[in-house]
Protein backbone atom coordinates (compact mmCIF):
# COMPACT_ATOMS: atom_id res chain seq x y z
CA UNK A 1 0.00 0.00 0.00
CA UNK A 2 2.16 0.74 -2.00
CA UNK A 3 2.82 -3.04 -2.57
CA UNK A 4 4.31 -5.31 -4.43
CA UNK A 5 2.44 -6.66 -7.42
CA UNK A 6 2.34 -8.65 -10.66
CA UNK A 7 1.57 -6.67 -13.04
CA UNK A 8 -1.93 -7.00 -14.29
CA UNK A 9 -2.41 -6.12 -18.02
CA UNK A 10 -3.10 -9.59 -20.12
CA UNK A 11 -4.57 -7.72 -22.90
CA UNK A 12 -6.48 -11.11 -23.26
CA UNK A 13 -8.77 -10.52 -20.02
CA UNK A 14 -11.94 -9.13 -19.76
CA UNK A 15 -11.00 -5.90 -17.83
CA UNK A 16 -8.11 -5.15 -20.02
CA UNK A 17 -10.01 -5.02 -23.19
CA UNK A 18 -12.97 -3.38 -21.57
CA UNK A 19 -10.76 -0.77 -20.36
CA UNK A 20 -8.75 -0.48 -23.86
CA UNK A 21 -12.09 0.06 -25.72
CA UNK A 22 -12.79 2.87 -23.89
CA UNK A 23 -9.23 4.30 -23.47
CA UNK A 24 -7.04 3.08 -25.90
CA UNK A 25 -4.01 0.54 -24.85
CA UNK A 26 -1.74 2.68 -23.97
CA UNK A 27 -3.65 4.15 -21.19
CA UNK A 28 -5.18 1.03 -20.04
CA UNK A 29 -1.64 -0.94 -19.92
CA UNK A 30 -0.24 2.30 -17.85
CA UNK A 31 -3.10 2.28 -15.45
CA UNK A 32 -3.63 -1.51 -15.10
CA UNK A 33 -0.13 -2.10 -14.33
CA UNK A 34 0.52 0.17 -11.39
CA UNK A 35 -2.85 -0.26 -9.95
CA UNK A 36 -3.41 -3.27 -7.47
CA UNK A 37 -6.31 -5.49 -9.19
CA UNK A 38 -8.28 -7.87 -7.79
CA UNK A 39 -7.82 -11.14 -9.36
CA UNK A 40 -11.71 -11.78 -9.51
CA UNK A 41 -12.09 -9.09 -12.02
CA UNK A 42 -9.65 -10.47 -15.07
CA UNK A 43 -12.38 -12.21 -16.50
CA UNK A 44 -12.49 -14.22 -20.22
CA UNK A 45 -15.28 -14.35 -22.78
CA UNK A 46 -17.46 -11.84 -24.00
CA UNK A 47 -19.72 -11.26 -21.30
CA UNK A 48 -18.72 -8.56 -18.24
CA UNK A 49 -19.92 -8.01 -14.99
CA UNK A 50 -20.73 -4.90 -13.31
CA UNK A 51 -17.83 -5.20 -11.15
CA UNK A 52 -15.36 -5.08 -14.05
CA UNK A 53 -17.36 -2.31 -15.72
CA UNK A 54 -16.84 -0.39 -12.28
CA UNK A 55 -13.15 -1.21 -11.90
CA UNK A 56 -12.60 -0.32 -15.38
CA UNK A 57 -14.21 3.44 -14.86
CA UNK A 58 -12.27 3.77 -11.75
CA UNK A 59 -9.21 3.07 -13.57
CA UNK A 60 -9.86 5.76 -17.13
CA UNK A 61 -10.77 7.99 -14.21
CA UNK A 62 -7.17 7.43 -12.46
CA UNK A 63 -5.49 7.59 -15.63
CA UNK A 64 -7.47 10.71 -16.83
CA UNK A 65 -6.36 12.25 -13.35
CA UNK A 66 -3.36 12.02 -13.97
CA UNK A 67 -2.92 13.45 -17.55
CA UNK A 68 -4.78 16.61 -15.53
CA UNK A 69 -2.45 16.87 -12.31
CA UNK A 70 1.15 16.32 -12.86
CA UNK A 71 2.14 16.39 -9.34
CA UNK A 72 0.52 12.94 -9.13
CA UNK A 73 1.42 11.21 -12.21
CA UNK A 74 5.24 12.80 -10.59
CA UNK A 75 4.18 10.53 -7.27
CA UNK A 76 2.56 7.62 -9.58
CA UNK A 77 5.94 7.42 -11.54
CA UNK A 78 7.97 7.06 -8.39
CA UNK A 79 5.57 4.38 -7.43
CA UNK A 80 6.07 2.58 -10.74
CA UNK A 81 9.88 3.08 -10.56
CA UNK A 82 10.10 1.06 -7.83
CA UNK A 83 8.07 -1.67 -8.78
CA UNK A 84 5.72 -1.28 -6.29
CA UNK A 85 1.64 -0.89 -7.07
CA UNK A 86 -1.06 1.62 -5.79
CA UNK A 87 -4.09 0.64 -4.18
CA UNK A 88 -6.51 2.50 -5.30
CA UNK A 89 -9.15 3.42 -2.31
CA UNK A 90 -11.71 6.35 -3.66
CA UNK A 91 -12.07 8.44 -5.73
CA UNK A 92 -14.30 12.27 -5.53
CA UNK A 93 -16.54 14.30 -7.33
CA UNK A 94 -18.58 17.22 -6.77
CA UNK A 95 -22.00 18.03 -7.91
CA UNK A 96 -24.59 20.85 -7.37
CA UNK A 97 -27.73 20.61 -5.52
CA UNK A 98 -29.81 23.27 -7.54
CA UNK A 99 -30.98 24.21 -11.34
CA UNK A 100 -28.77 22.08 -13.63
CA UNK A 101 -30.27 21.96 -16.73
CA UNK A 102 -31.02 18.83 -18.54
CA UNK A 103 -28.73 17.28 -16.03
CA UNK A 104 -30.20 15.72 -12.72
CA UNK A 105 -29.36 17.57 -9.51
CA UNK A 106 -27.14 16.71 -7.25
CA UNK A 107 -25.71 13.37 -6.44
CA UNK A 108 -28.41 11.70 -8.48
CA UNK A 109 -26.76 12.73 -11.65
CA UNK A 110 -23.89 9.63 -10.55
CA UNK A 111 -25.72 7.11 -8.63
CA UNK A 112 -28.20 6.91 -11.22
CA UNK A 113 -25.59 4.95 -13.15
CA UNK A 114 -23.42 4.12 -10.40
CA UNK A 115 -25.92 1.46 -8.78
CA UNK A 116 -26.52 -0.79 -12.22
CA UNK A 117 -22.48 -0.97 -11.41
CA UNK A 118 -23.17 -2.31 -8.19
CA UNK A 119 -22.72 0.75 -5.87
CA UNK A 120 -24.89 1.49 -3.04
CA UNK A 121 -25.24 4.40 -0.12
CA UNK A 122 -22.83 3.59 2.28
CA UNK A 123 -22.94 6.39 4.48
CA UNK A 124 -24.35 10.04 4.52
CA UNK A 125 -21.67 12.78 5.61
CA UNK A 126 -22.99 16.51 6.46
CA UNK A 127 -20.29 19.25 5.58
CA UNK A 128 -22.38 21.91 7.00
CA UNK A 129 -19.24 24.18 7.02
CA UNK A 130 -18.99 24.13 3.47
CA UNK A 131 -23.00 24.22 3.10
CA UNK A 132 -22.67 20.71 1.27
CA UNK A 133 -23.35 16.86 2.54
CA UNK A 134 -21.64 14.13 1.35
CA UNK A 135 -21.88 10.80 0.21
CA UNK A 136 -19.85 7.26 0.21
CA UNK A 137 -21.22 4.84 -3.00
CA UNK A 138 -19.70 1.63 -2.13
CA UNK A 139 -19.80 -1.10 -4.45
CA UNK A 140 -21.65 -4.35 -3.27
CA UNK A 141 -19.83 -6.82 -4.96
CA UNK A 142 -15.68 -6.33 -3.96
CA UNK A 143 -16.40 -3.40 -1.97
CA UNK A 144 -12.69 -3.62 -0.38
CA UNK A 145 -11.03 -4.04 -3.66
CA UNK A 146 -13.30 -2.05 -5.96
CA UNK A 147 -12.79 2.22 -5.04
CA UNK A 148 -15.07 3.96 -3.71
CA UNK A 149 -16.91 7.62 -5.08
CA UNK A 150 -17.38 10.07 -2.32
CA UNK A 151 -20.06 12.04 -4.39
CA UNK A 152 -20.86 15.81 -2.46
CA UNK A 153 -23.48 18.04 -3.34
CA UNK A 154 -23.39 21.83 -2.81
CA UNK A 155 -26.91 22.84 -1.34
CA UNK A 156 -27.40 25.98 -3.34
CA UNK A 157 -30.94 27.06 -1.17
CA UNK A 158 -28.04 27.74 1.58
CA UNK A 159 -26.24 30.43 -0.40
CA UNK A 160 -26.84 34.06 -0.86
CA UNK A 161 -29.05 35.31 -3.44
CA UNK A 162 -26.39 36.49 -5.71
CA UNK A 163 -24.66 33.26 -5.12
CA UNK A 164 -27.86 31.33 -6.14
CA UNK A 165 -28.24 33.50 -9.11
CA UNK A 166 -24.81 33.12 -10.57
CA UNK A 167 -25.12 29.22 -9.74
CA UNK A 168 -28.07 29.29 -11.98
CA UNK A 169 -26.14 31.33 -14.63
CA UNK A 170 -23.88 28.54 -14.60
CA UNK A 171 -25.34 25.42 -13.50
CA UNK A 172 -28.66 26.21 -15.97
CA UNK A 173 -27.02 25.01 -19.11
CA UNK A 174 -25.94 21.72 -18.28
CA UNK A 175 -26.81 18.56 -20.66
CA UNK A 176 -26.78 15.10 -19.87
CA UNK A 177 -24.70 12.84 -21.60
CA UNK A 178 -25.86 9.75 -21.52
CA UNK A 179 -28.69 8.44 -23.88
CA UNK A 180 -30.55 5.59 -25.38
CA UNK A 181 -27.79 3.15 -26.02
CA UNK A 182 -26.23 4.02 -22.25
CA UNK A 183 -29.21 3.37 -20.77
CA UNK A 184 -29.96 0.22 -22.41
CA UNK A 185 -26.61 -0.85 -21.51
CA UNK A 186 -26.90 0.22 -17.97
CA UNK A 187 -30.73 -1.55 -17.57
CA UNK A 188 -28.92 -4.58 -18.81
CA UNK A 189 -26.24 -4.88 -16.29
CA UNK A 190 -28.87 -3.33 -13.35
CA UNK A 191 -31.26 -6.33 -14.26
CA UNK A 192 -28.78 -9.21 -14.18
CA UNK A 193 -25.45 -7.60 -13.26
CA UNK A 194 -23.61 -8.56 -16.17
CA UNK A 195 -24.18 -7.73 -20.01
CA UNK A 196 -22.42 -8.53 -23.36
CA UNK A 197 -18.80 -6.90 -24.12
CA UNK A 198 -20.07 -4.26 -26.09
CA UNK A 199 -22.78 -3.18 -23.50
CA UNK A 200 -20.22 -3.12 -21.41
CA UNK A 201 -17.92 -0.59 -23.54
CA UNK A 202 -20.93 1.68 -24.35
CA UNK A 203 -21.95 1.25 -19.99
CA UNK A 204 -18.28 2.73 -19.48
CA UNK A 205 -17.94 5.34 -21.91
CA UNK A 206 -21.37 6.71 -20.88
CA UNK A 207 -20.09 6.85 -17.74
CA UNK A 208 -16.92 8.72 -18.19
CA UNK A 209 -18.61 11.13 -19.94
CA UNK A 210 -20.33 12.15 -17.01
CA UNK A 211 -17.22 12.97 -15.41
CA UNK A 212 -16.72 16.21 -17.55
CA UNK A 213 -18.26 19.77 -17.39
CA UNK A 214 -21.61 19.73 -18.22
CA UNK A 215 -22.22 23.17 -18.76
CA UNK A 216 -21.20 26.56 -20.73
CA UNK A 217 -18.06 27.90 -19.66
CA UNK A 218 -18.83 30.38 -16.59
CA UNK A 219 -19.53 34.17 -17.04
CA UNK A 220 -16.56 35.83 -15.09
CA UNK A 221 -19.05 37.85 -13.36
CA UNK A 222 -20.69 34.43 -11.72
CA UNK A 223 -17.38 33.35 -10.87
CA UNK A 224 -16.42 36.27 -9.00
CA UNK A 225 -19.70 36.08 -7.07
CA UNK A 226 -19.21 32.40 -6.20
CA UNK A 227 -15.42 32.41 -5.26
CA UNK A 228 -15.96 34.28 -2.16
CA UNK A 229 -19.48 32.65 -1.06
CA UNK A 230 -18.62 28.91 -1.78
CA UNK A 231 -15.00 28.04 -3.14
CA UNK A 232 -16.39 24.60 -3.99
CA UNK A 233 -19.57 25.95 -6.14
CA UNK A 234 -16.45 27.87 -8.00
CA UNK A 235 -14.49 25.34 -8.58
CA UNK A 236 -17.10 23.61 -10.24
CA UNK A 237 -17.84 26.60 -12.42
CA UNK A 238 -14.82 25.37 -13.93
CA UNK A 239 -14.45 21.96 -13.24
CA UNK A 240 -17.74 20.64 -13.80
CA UNK A 241 -18.03 17.11 -11.97
CA UNK A 242 -14.48 16.42 -13.33
CA UNK A 243 -12.60 13.57 -10.66
CA UNK A 244 -11.53 15.50 -8.13
CA UNK A 245 -9.29 13.55 -6.85
CA UNK A 246 -7.62 10.10 -6.98
CA UNK A 247 -6.51 8.23 -3.29
CA UNK A 248 -4.17 5.46 -2.24
CA UNK A 249 -4.77 3.59 0.63
CA UNK A 250 -1.07 3.22 2.56
CA UNK A 251 -0.48 1.74 5.53
CA UNK A 252 1.34 4.65 7.73
CA UNK A 253 -0.20 7.98 6.32
CA UNK A 254 1.59 9.91 8.66
CA UNK A 255 5.24 8.53 7.46
CA UNK A 256 4.30 9.12 3.93
CA UNK A 257 3.47 12.31 4.51
CA UNK A 258 6.00 13.89 6.20
CA UNK A 259 8.50 11.73 3.16
CA UNK A 260 6.37 13.21 0.22
CA UNK A 261 7.43 16.46 2.14
CA UNK A 262 10.75 16.08 2.03
CA UNK A 263 10.73 15.15 -1.66
CA UNK A 264 9.17 18.42 -2.15
CA UNK A 265 5.71 18.08 -2.68
CA UNK A 266 3.19 20.42 -1.90
CA UNK A 267 1.14 18.72 1.09
CA UNK A 268 -1.76 19.61 2.96
CA UNK A 269 0.44 20.45 6.51
CA UNK A 270 -1.61 18.50 8.59
CA UNK A 271 -3.20 15.31 8.51
CA UNK A 272 -6.47 14.44 9.02
CA UNK A 273 -7.40 11.60 11.80
CA UNK A 274 -11.27 10.51 12.31
CA UNK A 275 -13.67 10.91 15.32
CA UNK A 276 -12.74 6.73 15.58
CA UNK A 277 -9.30 7.14 15.35
CA UNK A 278 -9.27 4.28 12.34
CA UNK A 279 -9.08 6.68 9.26
CA UNK A 280 -6.38 9.24 8.54
CA UNK A 281 -6.10 11.57 5.22
CA UNK A 282 -4.38 13.98 3.82
CA UNK A 283 -3.62 15.44 0.18
CA UNK A 284 -1.12 16.93 -1.73
CA UNK A 285 -2.38 20.66 -3.07
CA UNK A 286 -4.36 21.13 -5.85
CA UNK A 287 -2.54 21.53 -9.09
CA UNK A 288 -3.34 24.85 -11.23
CA UNK A 289 -4.98 24.67 -14.29
CA UNK A 290 -6.11 27.54 -16.63
CA UNK A 291 -9.75 27.84 -17.87
CA UNK A 292 -12.03 30.02 -19.85
CA UNK A 293 -14.31 32.74 -18.69
CA UNK A 294 -16.97 34.40 -20.75
CA UNK A 295 -16.75 38.35 -20.58
CA UNK A 296 -19.74 40.48 -20.85
CA UNK A 297 -18.88 41.36 -24.63
CA UNK A 298 -18.85 36.85 -25.44
CA UNK A 299 -15.26 37.16 -25.69
CA UNK A 300 -13.39 34.32 -23.63
CA UNK A 301 -10.43 35.05 -20.88
CA UNK A 302 -8.19 32.37 -19.67
CA UNK A 303 -7.51 32.65 -16.01
CA UNK A 304 -5.28 29.93 -13.35
CA UNK A 305 -7.58 28.32 -10.97
CA UNK A 306 -7.46 25.44 -8.65
CA UNK A 307 -7.30 22.05 -10.52
CA UNK A 308 -7.53 18.46 -9.17
CA UNK A 309 -5.74 16.65 -6.36
CA UNK A 310 -3.87 13.80 -4.78
CA UNK A 311 -4.93 12.45 -1.66
CA UNK A 312 -3.85 9.69 0.56
CA UNK A 313 -5.48 7.45 3.18
CA UNK A 314 -5.24 4.76 5.96
CA UNK A 315 -7.62 2.94 6.88
CA UNK A 316 -7.54 0.44 10.51
CA UNK A 317 -9.54 -2.96 11.23
CA UNK A 318 -12.90 -1.88 12.77
CA UNK A 319 -12.72 -3.67 16.07
CA UNK A 320 -16.43 -4.76 16.33
CA UNK A 321 -16.55 -6.49 12.40
CA UNK A 322 -13.11 -7.49 11.97
CA UNK A 323 -13.20 -5.85 8.59
CA UNK A 324 -11.14 -2.63 6.93
CA UNK A 325 -13.41 0.28 8.48
CA UNK A 326 -14.31 2.02 5.11
CA UNK A 327 -16.19 4.51 6.73
CA UNK A 328 -15.23 8.24 5.90
CA UNK A 329 -15.56 10.92 8.53
CA UNK A 330 -17.11 14.83 8.21
CA UNK A 331 -14.35 16.27 9.59
CA UNK A 332 -11.55 14.77 7.40
CA UNK A 333 -13.95 15.45 4.23
CA UNK A 334 -14.11 19.60 5.25
CA UNK A 335 -10.23 19.10 6.18
CA UNK A 336 -9.83 17.72 2.38
CA UNK A 337 -11.68 20.21 0.80
CA UNK A 338 -9.20 22.68 1.73
CA UNK A 339 -6.56 21.52 -0.79
CA UNK A 340 -8.50 22.79 -3.72
CA UNK A 341 -8.73 26.55 -1.82
CA UNK A 342 -5.58 28.26 -2.54
CA UNK A 343 -3.70 26.47 -5.10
Amino acid sequence: MPSASTPFANRDQTLYRLLSAAVGDDAATSALTVLTIDPALAGSGDTVSRAQVAMALNAALFADLLVRVPTAARYVQTVREAGETIVFDHGALRTIDGETGDLPAGHEAFGRFLIPLGYEVGGLYPLPKLKMTGRAYVQRDLPETIPQFFVSELHVEQLAEAARAACASVFGTSVDPLGEAEWAALDALSAKAACAFEQGVTALKGALACFERQHQPPALADYEVLLPETREGAWIATEGNAFNHATTRTANVMILAEELKEDGYPMKPSVEISQNGRVRQTAILADKVVRPFREADGSEVPLPVPGSFYEFITRDIDPETGKLDLTFDSGNATGIFAVTRNA
